[in-house]
Formats: C-alpha cells, sequence, structure tokens
C-alpha cells in the first residue's frame, strides 16, 4: 500500500503537467469557394500559418454545408457573410467576428437573360436564388431603390450552386448568386448579362471569420497569431511580382483557371487589417460600419422569417482582436 501510495505521488505531477506535453488541437476553419476565403490558401501552402506559430485546419466545403459543419461543432470557427454570421448564431451556433477579409464589390450579381436589360424590366417575371442569403438581401434593395418589391416578382427558391443551371434550362428570367457561379450563369446564356451588382451597394455584403466563443476564449493568442497573418497574404496577392503565382495557388484549390480567378478578384475589395479593425470599431448606421451593415441584414432575416427574434449584432464581433493581430504583426 505505501509503495503504491508513493507511485501515485510521483505520478501526480506528471498528469497534471500532460497538457502542456501533449500537443494542442489545431484551430479547425471551414471555408469555401469565396476569393476573401480562398486568398487563405496562399497562408496555407506557403507555411505562414506555421511560420506565425499556429497550427490551423482547414476543412474545404459548400457554402451553406460549412455553415452546417459550425452548426453541428465539427468546425472551431467558419468563413461566412456578416448577415449569415446572425443566421448561424440564431439557430443556436453563436460566434464572434474576429476579422473582415472583404466586402464585395461586384462578385455578387443579377444576371438577366438576353433582352433584359434593368431591374425594372424584371417585373412580373421569375428569378432563382437562394432565399433567405445575401443574394435575397441585395435584390430586395435593388428593387426598393427603384419603387418596386418582392410582390412585383416570383422568386424562385434555388440552391446558389444551381443557380446557372436551373438559368440556362430557362425556368427563370434571371438568377442572383456570387462567382464562381454568377461568372457560370453568364457563361452557360449567350448574351446574358449583369444587370446590378455588389459594386452598386459596397459594404452591404462583408466577409468574416466567424470563430466560436468557446474557441476564442481558449485560444485567443492563437486566433490572434492566425488573423496576424493576413496582410502578409493580401501583399502577395497584389505584388504584381507574385500576383500569378497567388492566382495559381487560388485557381487550383477552386478547380478554376488563374484567369477565372483573377476576375473573381476584381469583383471582392480586399481589406487591409487596418481596414478590418476601423470597419468593426465604428458605430452608428451606414454600409461602411460592421455594425449598419449587420443591422440591416438583421432587419431582413426577422422580416423574412430566417430567424424570429432580432439580434443583438454588436454582440456578434469582437472589436479589439484585429487590433492586437495588427500589434503581433509588428513585432
Amino acid at each position: 500500500m505505501k509503495l503504491l501510495r508513493r507511485l501515485l505521488c510521483l505520478a501526480l505531477p506528471v498528469l497534471a503537467a500532460l497538457p502542456s506535453i501533449l500537443p494542442a488541437a489545431p484551430l479547425k476553419i471551414a471555408y469555401s469557394d469565396w476569393p476573401g476565403w480562398v486568398a487563405w490558401e496562399v497562408a496555407i501552402q506557403k507555411g505562414w500559418l506555421k511560420d506565425a506559430g499556429v497550427d490551423a485546419e482547414f476543412s474545404w466545403f459548400e457554402y451553406a454545408p460549412s455553415m452546417d459543419a459550425f452548426t453541428a461543432g465539427k468546425v472551431d470557427a467558419v468563413m461566412v457573410t456578416n448577415g449569415d454570421s446572425l443566421v448561424t448564431g440564431a439557430n443556436g451556433a453563436k460566434n464572434v467576428v474576429i476579422m473582415l477579409t472583404d466586402y464585395s464589390n461586384g462578385n455578387d450579381m443579377i444576371v438577366a437573360k438576353p433582352g433584359i436589360k434593368s431591374l425594372a424590366e424584371l417585373k412580373g417575371r421569375k428569378i432563382g436564388l437562394e432565399v433567405g442569403l445575401v443574394e435575397h438581401l441585395m435584390l430586395l434593395n435593388a428593387l426598393k431603390k427603384i419603387g418596386m418589391s418582392e410582390a412585383d416578382l416570383t422568386i424562385v427558391n434555388t440552391p446558389t450552386n444551381q443557380t446557372p443551371q436551373v438559368f440556362a434550362s430557362g425556368q427563370v428570367d434571371a438568377i442572383a448568386a456570387w462567382n464562381p457561379n454568377a461568372g457560370q450563369a453568364l457563361k452557360a446564356v449567350a448574351g446574358s448579362t449583369a444587370i446590378y451588382t455588389s459594386a452598386n451597394e459596397p459594404g452591404l455584403i462583408y466577409d468574416t471569420i466567424a470563430v466560436s466563443p468557446q474557441s476564442l476564449a481558449q485560444h485567443r493568442a492563437e486566433w490572434v497569431k492566425l488573423v496576424s497573418v493576413w496582410d502578409k497574404v493580401l501583399a502577395y496577392i497584389t505584388d504584381p511580382a507574385t500576383k500569378d503565382d497567388a492566382l495559381k495557388i487560388m485557381a487550383a484549390r477552386t478547380g478554376s483557371t488563374p484567369a477565372d480567378y483573377a476576375a473573381f478578384i476584381g469583383g471582392t475589395h480586399f481589406l487591409t487589417l487596418a481596414d478590418s479593425a476601423k470597419i468593426i470599431a465604428r458605430k452608428g448606421p451606414g454600409f461602411n460600419s460592421l455594425a449598419g451593415s449587420s443591422a440591416v441584414a438583421n432587419d431582413f432575416n426577422v422580416k423574412n422569417s430566417v430567424y424570429k427574434e432580432s439580434q443583438n449584432v454588436t454582440t456578434y464581433f469582437d472589436a479589439k482582436l484585429t487590433a492586437e493581430a495588427i500589434a503581433a504583426a509588428k513585432k
């Protein structure tokens, strides 16, 4: 018995030290085909995350399944629009936006068949889009500007990744989708045109990294390290000397071509960490602040029964982490 007690006494310090001895689990992040998110592939391929001292595991999904994976607790973070971070949270998976990668500046489009050249000409017509997602919001905002409403046309609920096929089949007169789906729709129907894009509403759609509160609390230092790599990624994408290599990396991840992906980047307004920090910190209405943009998305979600109760949008973002990442990047 004395020997057993002595062995236990010797073992207890070792057992207590195990959490620090064993390697920490990687940060698990779900991402999908959007330029501001695919850009992270550059950091992955170049080994910059490991260089920054962070172990991150990126998992590739279609957009809606990426949110499902986060809701199911299979990943620690998901890359989503600011409006969809609210949807995910309202459905039981609370999250905190720790940074903005970009805002859509033309990649989200309303594409119409030949002969339709304006939003007004959609009156009495059918448009295919995924109800409750950001293209739906963009359409309603666009219609409101010209004195029309959803009642003036027929929305055909269509998964975003199926919009090119539905458009080509002639079942609808127009579709609303983001690239690469919007670009595929334009190619599928000769003479079709984009009659409205997110370039008409800069700041309506911010693209983010949203993290579970538990992971953020337990691994804040690691998330700061990950975010601190972002400006290095942007520099590689925009520098003429390295841009071609960045496009090859991003295109390979998505099964696209560098030329096609160059066009997608053109419709994306990338945000530096300094840009992101300012937008997150700003208060008040308007699309130049995350709070203002998210308030518009929240109103849309409630009015369209995406979720029932209005969300306090300011609880959905961390105004300090990006600033911490800027400081970390300077060290």
